[in-house]
């Protein structure tokens, strides 16, 4: 886990240390960087930038005014699952789940959450990888069902990040990405997220089905 070096990387050991040895698994909380700082003994600067590191990497997520927290297993199967689940399984799953958590999160978003999802979309934006618009999407997504303050929907949505984490997904995601669809989807994003702003909640479903039909015909070829 550890890259970088200086008073980020004693930053980085020491998370590595606590999500080890304290028996920290996937959703749970990290130590606020107020405490991160006086463990360490470095600025709060260097914890941010650790942080960043750590969330680039897809190893935690962070959400403005609730904290960090570990990223799920990318390996961890539900109870009882067989097998991965398959991208049009995942595609199904989402155009079920998103577009209807969309009002809740409408209704029920803060100041805080219309804040994380600002910051999600300018690192989406500013993504020069698949890879790294891959985590900055799924940091997105996951925003709108954390905005609803639903601890169902928020768990289910974890569920889906963690079907996301497959070697299958990610190759479709890579060989579809070019400048040009970075533009649609981070133009689609924009749209829902200012649906969310202005509180119109039958907005933000439609845009939200609309941008996921759009992924779907670009990851599987279908037009359903």
């Amino acid at each position: 886990m550890d890259q970088a070096v200086g008073p980020a990387a004693a930053v980085l050991k020491h998370v590595e240390e606590i999500i080890t040895t304290g028996g920290l698994k996937p959703g749970d909380r990290l130590p606020t960087e107020r405490d991160l700082a006086a463990a360490t003994g470095v600025g709060r600067a260097a914890v941010r930038a650790a942080l960043q590191d750590l969330e680039t990497r897809g190893l935690v997520l962070r959400h403005v005014g609730r904290g960090t927290f570990v990223a799920p297993d990318e390996t961890a199967l539900p109870d009882g699952a067989a097998h991965q689940p398959s991208p049009a399984e995942i595609m199904a799953s989402r155009l079920v789940l998103e577009p209807e958590l969309m009002p809740l999160a409408v209704a029920s978003a803060t100041g805080a959450d219309l804040a994380e999802m600002e910051r999600c979309l300018r690192g989406g934006e500013q993504a020069s990888s698949s890879e790294e618009f891959e985590r900055w999407d799924t940091a997105l997504h996951h925003s709108f069902a954390v905005a609803t303050h639903n601890a169902v929907l928020i768990s289910v949505s974890s569920l889906l990040i963690n079907a996301r984490r497959q070697p299958i997904w990610g190759g479709l995601k890579r060989r579809s990405f070019n400048p040009e669809r970075h533009h649609c989807y981070c133009t689609e994003h924009e749209q829902i997220v200012a649906a969310v702003r202005e509180r119109d909640p039958q907005g933000a479903r439609d845009a939200m089905r609309e941008h996921l039909h759009h992924v779907r015909r670009v990851l599987l070829g279908d037009h359903l």
